[in-house]
C-alpha cells in the first residue's frame, strides 16, 4: 500500500516522500527581487523539517508582474547567481526545489512596479483593479518571459519549475471568464482562454528540454460568479496532460474572492478544501496530483492518498508555524498541525520582516 513516507518519482525527479511545501510569498527577497540569505534559510528549514519537495514563493517573470514587496524575481540573467545559491543550499540539505514562475497581471500594484497594470481585458469597475487589456504582442512577450525564466531556473540548478496559473494572477485571469472578456483567440472558449498557459508550457519546454520537470498550479474553481468552473478546470488539465506537464497542484479561489472562498482561507472550520474537485480530477486525468488546502494531519494525508484522491500532499501555513511538522509526524507524534490558519503569518512579511507565524497561542 502507498504511504506518505515512501520514495517516489515524477519523471526525472526523485522525491524522498509525498509531502510538498506549497509555494507562498515569503517577503524575504531584497527590494529588487534578489534572493537573500533569509530566503535560503527559510526553505532549508522546511527541508530539514522533512518535506520531500520545496516549491519557492512566486518569482515574477517580467518587471510589471510583481505582486508584492520583497518578492523573488527571475526576469533577468542578473538573478541567476542568487537563485543558484538558493538551489545549492537546498541540495546541500538533501532537498529538492522547484521555482514557481508568476506574473500577477491586473493585481500588480502600479505603486510598487512603477508600471501600468495589464490583464487579459481592460477593467474600469470596482470588481478588481483597473488595468489595460494586453495586446497580442504583449501576450507573446509574456509567453517568452516564462520560457526565459525557466531557462534561468535550470541554469541556477533548480529541479523543475511550476507555472502559477491559480489564485487570480495573470495566467489564472486568462483562464477565468470572470476576468477574461476577450473576443480574439485568447478569449471566449476554454481552449482559447487556456492558450497563453499552453503556449507558456511549450515555451518552457523549448527552453529547458524534454527531461526538466514542468508543474502547473491551477484553481479547482474560482468561487466567484462567472469564474472558472470545475468542468473547465478538468478540460484545461486534460490539455496540460497532453502537453506533458509532470504534475498539477490543485488549489482554488482568487484574490478577489474573500472569506471562506479566498485563495488563502482563514479558520479551521472547513474540511479539505478541494476534495470533491480532486475526486473528479483523479477520475479523468492521469497526471500526478498535488492537493493543497485545509490538510492539517497525517491521518487526513494518508486518507487522501489511500482513497486515490491525491498523489502528493501540499502544505503551506502549517509548515510556516511548524517547520519540523513532517519529521514530527514521522517520529510518531501524529497530533494535527497547530496552525489555526489565521493568516497572521503574512503581517510580518508586509512589514519587511519576512513571513513567519505571529500567533502566540500554544
Amino acid at each position: 500500500m502507498k504511504n506518505m513516507f515512501e520514495k517516489t518519482r515524477i519523471g526525472s525527479l526523485s522525491l524522498s516522500n509525498r509531502f510538498v511545501y506549497s509555494a507562498t510569498w515569503d517577503g524575504s527577497a531584497d527590494v529588487k527581487g534578489f534572493c537573500t540569505q533569509r530566503n535560503n534559510d527559510m526553505l532549508v528549514e522546511r527541508v530539514r523539517g522533512g518535506v520531500g519537495l520545496v516549491i519557492t514563493g512566486m518569482a515574477y517573470v517580467k518587471p510589471e508582474g510583481s505582486a508584492a514587496p520583497w518578492q523573488l524575481a527571475v526576469h533577468g540573467d542578473e538573478y541567476v547567481d542568487g537563485l543558484a545559491k538558493m538551489a545549492d543550499a537546498i541540495h546541500e540539505a538533501q532537498g529538492k526545489v522547484v521555482l514557481q514562475l508568476a506574473h500577477s497581471g491586473c493585481y500588480a500594484p502600479s505603486a510598487l512596479t512603477g508600471r501600468e497594470a495589464l490583464g487579459p481585458s481592460a477593467n474600469d469597475t470596482d470588481k478588481f483593479p483597473i488595468c489595460r487589456e494586453m495586446t497580442l504582442q504583449e501576450i507573446v512577450q509574456v509567453v517568452e518571459a516564462f520560457g526565459n525564466a525557466a531557462g534561468r531556473a535550470k541554469k541556477a540548478g533548480f529541479d523543475g519549475v511550476q507555472l502559477h496559473a491559480a489564485h487570480g494572477y495573470l495566467l489564472s485571469q486568462f483562464l477565468s471568464p470572470f476576468f477574461n472578456k476577450r473576443t480574439d483567440t485568447y478569449g471566449g472558449s476554454v481552449e482559447n482562454r487556456a492558450r497563453i498557459l499552453l503556449e507558456s508550457v511549450q515555451a518552457i519546454r523549448n527552453e529547458v528540454g524534454e527531461e526538466f520537470p514542468i508543474f502547473v498550479k491551477i484553481n479547482s474553481e474560482d468561487f466567484v460568479e462567472g469564474g472558472l468552473t470545475v468542468d473547465e478546470m478538468l478540460q484545461v488539465c486534460s490539455m496540460l496532460e497532453e502537453a506533458g506537464v509532470g504534475a498539477i497542484e490543485l488549489s482554488g479561489g482568487t484574490i478577489y474572492a474573500s472569506g471562506a472562498y479566498s485563495s488563502c482561507r482563514g479558520g479551521q472550520d472547513q474540511d479539505v478544501y478541494y476534495k470533491e474537485a480532486a475526486a473528479r480530477f483523479k477520475e479523468s486525468i492521469g497526471v500526478p496530483l498535488m492537493l493543497v488546502g485545509g490538510i492539517r494531519s497525517l491521518e487526513e494525508s494518508e486518507q487522501l492518498l489511500h482513497a486515490g484522491l491525491a498523489d502528493y500532499i501540499s502544505i503551506c501555513r502549517p509548515l510556516i508555524r511548524e517547520p519540523d511538522l513532517v519529521n514530527r509526524w514521522k517520529s510518531g507524534d501524529t497530533k494535527p498541525a497547530t496552525c489555526i490558519s489565521c493568516n497572521g503569518c503574512f503581517g510580518p512579511g508586509l512589514k519587511g520582516a519576512g513571513v513567519h507565524c505571529a500567533f502566540e497561542g500554544k
